[in-house]
């Protein structure tokens, strides 16, 4: 059934969740191939761009709570492609070199989703409705 058949097409609810579930599937599928949920790619990528971040202002760029960002940041350490300094309060979070040998891979799974994304939505659509997402969401 298609989501403007449903029952429920008029619930922002019901409908951001079913486009969110459709985009976790193909990033997943884009992701898996070098073993990371895309939101460790994320975080991940956030460590590798800039070394020493801190652990809120990846909660901040994420949009995740930092109990979230600090079960990912275990998962990474687990893999070893991170590692944390806690200097005072203040945790800063850096890469590996396992890490930064991966992220020319990573940066191929990231533009195979956008490739998957585009050719069904196209270019400009996909670029005006994630400007929208983000009014939207700046809004709620």
């Amino acid at each position: 059934m298609k989501a403007k058949e449903s029952l429920f097409n008029g619930c922002l609810y019901f409908s951001s969740s079913a486009l969110s579930r459709k985009v976790e599937k193909m990033a997943e599928e884009s992701w898996k191939k070098i073993g990371l949920a895309p939101s460790h790619a994320y975080l991940l990528t956030l460590a590798i761009t800039e070394p020493g971040i801190q652990a809120g202002e990846i909660a901040e760029q994420l949009q995740l709570t930092p109990s979230t960002i600090t079960r990912l940041i275990q998962k990474l350490e687990e893999k070893k492609l991170v590692v944390r300094i806690s200097e005072g309060k203040t945790t800063l979070v850096y890469p590996t070199a396992k890490s930064r040998s991966l992220f020319p891979k990573m940066q191929e799974c990231l533009n195979e989703f956008y490739e998957r994304y585009t050719s069904v939505l196209g270019k400009d659509e996909s670029a005006r409705f994630i400007r929208n997402l983000n009014t939207l969401n700046d809004k709620l």
